[in-house]
């Protein structure tokens, strides 16, 4: 949704709160499938500065980092940027969001938004065991019957060597 911010920005109106629906396209690997996104959202100008305060909850089907499982997991985040209508000399860098014109796709903020916050690991559980690395047994529901202290065949001259 692009929303209209010249009041805002132009002092005719102090703030401006909005509720939206949005989809998550181009989801990373370990989401399998992702709600719709509920975002309350809220702009305002305190003295000259515009201030864009989002916060966003949505239910997502995921995958255990270790044991391949799905699991559901529901996410809520808050956001909060600068917003300017145009970069002045003083601003620098990453410091603020861009509205030209006075407008703001905030989709696609938030979708960055988003995907930025998502952790880089998804347990189903803090004590997940995982996978066992020679056969693939899942060690949650028990354990295998792998030898698991097998050393590395790569390293089998170095144990020859240890032997003498």
């Amino acid at each position: 949704m692009v929303l209209d911010l010249r009041r805002v920005f132009l002092g005719e109106s102090e703030q401006l709160q909005q509720s939206l629906v949005f989809e998550m396209t181009d989801l990373p690997g370990e989401l399998v499938s992702v709600s719709p996104v509920d975002a309350d959202i809220t702009v305002s100008n305190h003295a000259g500065l515009v201030v864009f305060s989002a916060c966003v909850r949505f239910e997502g089907k995921v995958l255990c980092d270790r044991c391949c499982k799905s699991f559901d997991k529901s996410f809520a985040y808050s956001f909060s940027h600068i917003l300017v209508s145009a970069p002045s000399d003083d601003d620098e860098g990453d410091d603020y969001i861009e509205a030209p014109d006075y407008m703001l796709d905030t989709d696609a903020l938030l979708r960055d938004d988003i995907l930025l916050e998502l952790p880089s690991k998804f347990l189903c559980d803090e004590s997940c065991k995982g996978l066992c690395p020679k056969c693939g047994k899942d060690l949650n529901e028990g354990e295998c019957t792998c030898k698991r202290h097998e050393p590395d065949p790569r390293l089998a001259a170095l144990s020859a060597l240890l032997e003498d």
